[in-house]
């Protein structure tokens, strides 16, 4: 299990994310010269088996225009460059306990990405966002296949207005994990029209007013 260390980093996750989010294609730009105010508002964290990545699934609130936006942004941290990554680096930040970090877009590490879609799988635990050795268990993952697991790889991330699109290949083909980037809470039933994904993972997030809100973090697709 990974553990949450109680100390500092600087500068801090909401002070990068201050300045990255700006630059996505999903961003939802309040205008009016405004500048993002991120909030912690949710997220989970899962496991890297190796112990050497740490992996957080963060939900972030931004209070900056008239209507709030909550947005999802998946965070590996590493203690070293990852390799052909440095488009996908947020900043560097110096923990007070493990030093140096190099934080990255979890969408475009493959480390997240294999515990994503084995976290739809059911074959990763979801762990609480802020504490250690504890399993949450509001956050699940459903899967419509049965199949052999096994290693994914990525073959692309391309960003669009309120979803990363994350192409892999596994053991049983080519599918699409989709991570949602713009948090709305689900509906009691999908009625939106659109095709049944394979898969899903649903987890918790707080509205500004301090109300819970649940909904679709990421899903699979053909």
């Amino acid at each position: 299990m990974a553990v949450v260390h109680r100390t500092t980093m600087t500068p801090g996750k909401l002070e990068l994310l201050a300045s990255w989010l700006p630059t996505r294609s999903w961003y939802q730009d309040p205008g009016a010269g405004s500048s993002p105010q991120p909030a912690r508002a949710g997220g989970f964290r899962l496991d890297d088996p190796r112990g050497e990545v740490g992996i957080e699934f963060m939900a972030v609130s931004d209070g900056a225009g008239d209507r709030p936006v909550t947005y999802h942004v998946p965070l590996t941290y590493r203690g070293a460059p990852l390799d052909g990554a440095e488009h996908a680096l947020i900043g560097t930040s110096e923990h007070g306990v493990l030093g140096r970090r190099w934080i990255y877009d979890g969408t475009h590490d493959p480390v997240l990405v294999e515990r994503l879609y084995a976290l739809v799988r059911g074959e990763a635990e979801p762990q609480a966002q802020s504490e250690s050795d504890q399993p949450d268990p509001s956050v699940t993952g459903w899967y419509a296949e049965t199949g052999h697991p096994g290693p994914v790889a990525v073959l692309g991330v391309s960003d669009g207005p309120e979803t990363t699109d994350v192409p892999v290949q596994t053991p049983d083909g080519k599918l699409t994990l989709c991570v949602q980037r713009v948090l709305r809470p689900a509906p009691a039933q999908d009625d939106s029209g659109e095709q049944r994904p394979l898969g899903h993972v649903t987890a918790e997030w707080t509205l500004p007013d301090g109300t819970k809100a649940r909904g679709r973090y990421a899903v699979v697709r053909a």
